[in-house]
């Protein structure tokens, strides 16, 4: 007998890269994962992680049903005993101690899932909670502060347009690994060699010799955290030396910002920073004058400089240099897409641009922004006694255990919980610690479209991927989990049925994205007109390849919402943190033994892929890169084992010598610190290694948007 093999089309969605991939199967038995050829975005790219949605189909340690802990362990419940028991408790809690009492995360993985996209707003709002964290502020807070302040709208993110850039200025990324990051590029490094084979010019800057630095024309050793100084000093010699030529942006600009500007960096000139950044004079303004030169240039950074102490000055400041030279909204230089899903025109309409200082952190008063509070007082929040302390959490495929600063203080908040609830497919360093898991059917068996990355992307296009599998009737999928939990919140809390403008809480998710895709810009009634021949989830479906929409086309003047239309180049903020970097400008090092720094490969995604065998299986990845100079210094051989230690904590790891780290700087990857007791993960508990955010500091943050400061962390290290 034999067994017909099918093909299904869909698009990966383990990072953010859109790389469409052709999955073989026989029924719910897969056979092969490749790139697909002819889907137009990623054109038959993919790395080792989509492979690996075999894994995770197939993973024993998944959840498919509600599991409660009890004294025998965990045990299997249905749905309905689930939602209730969940909605009582935290009914009860909020009751007796006040909304705030129960608080709500929200990890990474819901950026590639549109049902958490669209639908955890519902819960969140049925929550009634201010105590509201995520990802976002251990990640890209900086980017979102910058353009909310300088655009009107915290998603009106520029992207590098990399396939027509001549000169590619890149600081604190490393797309190879990362497959673009703020910058959905299926194929980058293939896109990164095409810029270089049409004679243009990739430069990184960067503390390590990255993968990317490998392939850059030219690769330049920064000091962890000095970026700020290289971007001022860039800025410095574009007006000293008569640079600034904001072109076809002048009427979006106002002239005394100019002037205004031109004064604020008066004083950090490129022999004032050499010191503090480690990197000579003369080349930060040779630098300088071939981006301004350039027929076409970006500068680009990523989680390298939001992860640090100045990261909301540095996104600006990339903003600026961008808009000085007239590479804003031009062709090769940072642009901004027009997706077929379009959030930022939805909410545009509704005024949800975003978000600020509306409340504040209880503990340390931290502001709010986007309606979420710093991820790095949620430990605090749950240890400090007194009125507003969290008592109850729900996590959303997050690990914060393991994925934000000083993890210990967290798991001790966790374990503090009277009650907790985690909507997430394993059990975990963080969601052990759950009273009930509540898993989402995911990756294959789940429709997908890629509400968040299609606004991030270096070409427009649309490509809806339906489930390769139907699920049992008994499991539930992320968009239903949500709904479910929204209504009974608010029916247990005696309210009415929800309104009909309330889309969220009465449409599914396939009604929800044929309604986005119809009334957006290409769609079939985008722009108040009937296009036969528009976008729809009908057609969508008749196009499983995905649908090319087109190179990203010049449009800030239309989709820009500040108030006056006009490009914010200054804000106040600006003016109250730039005090900040100048007051430590000529101040020396204090000291300190060496800096922390983070780092990612390709195998890997934070921590939610490390029970793969094929992503994990190999040489030893969780290691701390040394310098050779600092390694000899300390003793310190390759593969000793060495003891790390900052404020916070202390881990044991092997040393890996590498002249790809500069001097003064060690490196750890982020997401291992596996192994601990009640973890459900086989394959991860076997490479369990350490965690980074073990040494992390929470009260380490960036002053102007509370973003995370993770980068150059302070350590010693010793052999043990």
């Amino acid at each position: 007998m034999t067994t017909t093999t099918y093909f299904h089309y869909r698009t990966c969605n383990l990072c953010e890269a859109m790389c469409g991939i052709e999955v073989h199967h026989q029924g719910d038995k897969i056979t092969a994962i490749k790139g697909d050829m002819d889907d137009p975005f990623s054109a038959g790219h993919i790395c080792p992680k989509a492979t690996a949605l075999e894994d995770v189909y197939h993973d024993k340690n998944r959840l498919k049903r509600p599991v409660k802990r009890t004294e025998n362990g965990w045990e299997e419940i249905s749905w309905e005993q689930a939602f209730d028991e969940v909605a009582d408790n935290l009914l009860k809690i909020q009751a007796q101690h006040g909304n705030n009492a129960v608080g709500i995360y929200l990890g990474n993985p819901n950026s590639h899932n549109a049902g958490s996209i669209i639908y955890a707003p519902a819960l969140i709002r049925a929550l009634k909670t201010k105590n509201r964290f995520s990802a976002t502020s251990v990640d890209q807070l900086p980017h979102h502060f910058a353009a909310y302040f300088m655009f009107g709208h915290q998603l009106l993110l520029p992207i590098p347009d990399v396939d027509h850039t001549d000169y590619f200025l890149m600081l604190g990324a490393n797309p190879l690994a990362s497959n673009g990051s703020l910058m959905t590029a299926g194929g980058i490094e293939r896109r990164l060699k095409n810029l270089k084979n049409r004679g243009g010019k990739l430069v990184v800057i960067d503390p390590r010799r990255t993968e990317t630095a490998k392939l850059a024309n030219e690769h330049h050793f920064i000091k962890p955290a000095a970026d700020v100084f290289f971007l001022l000093a860039l800025v410095n010699v574009l007006f000293n030396d008569d640079l600034v030529d904001v072109g076809h942006l002048e009427p979006l600009i106002s002239d005394a910002h100019i002037h205004q500007l031109r004064d604020l960096v008066a004083d950090f000139t490129p022999e004032r920073v050499a010191s503090q950044t480690g990197m000579s004079a003369g080349e930060i303004r040779r630098i300088t004058h071939e981006f301004a030169h350039a027929d076409s240039a970006v500068c680009y950074g990523r989680v390298g400089l939001s992860m640090q102490a100045f990261g909301g000055l540095c996104q600006w400041l990339m903003n600026v240099i961008n808009i000085l030279t007239g590479n804003l909204d031009s062709v090769g230089g940072a642009m901004f897409t027009q997706p077929a899903f379009d959030v930022v025109a939805f909410t545009s309409l509704t005024g949800q641009t975003g978000s600020y200082d509306r409340w504040r952190s209880r503990v340390r008063g931290l502001p709010e922004f986007g309606g979420e509070l710093p991820v790095s007082v949620l430990a605090e929040e749950m240890l400090t006694e007194g009125d507003g302390q969290i008592k109850a959490m729900i996590t959303v495929a997050g690990n914060p255990v393991l994925s934000t600063p000083n993890g210990a203080q967290v798991e001790k908040g966790l374990e503090s919980l009277d009650y907790m609830v985690a909507i997430d497919i394993y059990i975990n360093e963080t969601t052990k610690y759950a009273n009930i898991i509540l898993p989402p059917a995911t990756g294959l068996e789940a429709d997908h479209y890629d509400v968040v990355f299609h606004v991030l992307a270096v070409r427009n296009s649309a490509k809806f991927s339906p489930a390769m599998v139907h699920i049992e009737d008994d499991r539930r999928y992320d968009w239903q989990i949500f709904q479910s939990l929204a209504n009974i919140l608010d029916k247990k809390r005696g309210g009415k049925a929800p309104n009909r403008k309330d889309y969220t809480r009465r449409m599914s998710l396939s009604q929800l994205l044929d309604f986005g895709l119809r009334v957006g810009p290409y769609g079939v009634n985008g722009g108040r007109k009937n296009r036969p021949d528009g976008l729809s989830l009908k057609r969508l479906h008749e196009n499983p390849h995905g649908i090319d929409l087109g190179v990203l086309q010049p449009c800030l003047k239309e989709r820009i919402v500040t108030p006056n239309g006009k490009i914010n180049l200054i804000f106040d903020h600006v003016l109250v943190d730039l005090p900040r970097a100048k007051a430590v400008l000529d101040v020396p090092q204090d000291g300190h033994d060496l800096l922390l720094i983070g780092r990612r490969h390709v195998r890997s995604n934070n921590s939610w892929m490390h029970n793969s065998n094929r992503l994990m299986k190999g040489k030893n990845r969780c290691t701390v890169m040394i310098n050779p100079h600092d390694a000899q210094t300390r003793g310190i051989d390759d593969g000793d084992v060495v003891v790390v230690s900052s404020r916070v904590g202390q881990v044991e790891i092997p040393a890996e010598i590498t002249d790809e780290v500069m001097q003064g700087v060690v490196s750890i990857p982020h997401g291992f610190g596996h192994g601990r007791d009640g973890v459900q993960l086989d394959v991860a508990n076997q490479y369990a290694g350490v965690s980074i955010n073990d040494l992390t500091d929470d009260q380490a943050i960036d002053a102007m948007t509370g973003n995370a400061a993770f980068s150059a962390t302070p350590v010693k290290v010793v052999c043990k």
